[in-house]
């Protein structure tokens, strides 16, 4: 047997409006499912992008969601590659979204052979466009 394929990430937020907006309108996800009152949550919404999912739900009834922050362990940023990290920038600046993450006064910026920038989404997410596959 053995792992396929990942299937999805989920993402928590006390912003659910604002987030399901953000991936839909900047970066392009179609939402499959919307799921309102789901065991305890307001939402739990499926988005797909290609073969890429995200579950976006919000906290369960009387909890608080924690702030992302970087010292947290696990998952700290996922990302995108794209055919023009210059292109992509444009785009999503040109579609008025300006909550990029800024490395040595630069937004976008070069890694061994790749250039990238970051962006956070409105829940916090750590969001990363990079033109070459490294691996």
């Amino acid at each position: 047997m053995g792992i396929k394929a990942m299937h999805h990430v989920c993402i928590q937020t006390n912003s659910y409006k604002e987030s399901l907006e953000f991936y839909k309108n900047i970066l392009g996800f179609e939402i499959v499912e919307e799921t309102k009152n789901f065991h305890t949550r307001d939402y739990n919404t499926w988005l797909k992008l290609g073969t890429f999912m995200i579950e976006l739900q919000t906290s369960k009834k009387g909890e608080n969601l924690s702030k992302w922050n970087k010292l947290s362990e696990g998952i700290v940023h996922m990302c995108f590659l794209v055919d023009n990290v210059q292109e992509e920038f444009n785009r999503i600046k040109g579609l008025g979204y300006n909550n990029f993450r800024v490395k040595n006064n630069e937004v976008i910026y070069k890694v061994e052979d790749s250039f990238l920038f970051k962006l956070k989404a409105p829940e916090g997410t750590e969001i990363e466009f990079r033109d070459k596959n490294e691996i």
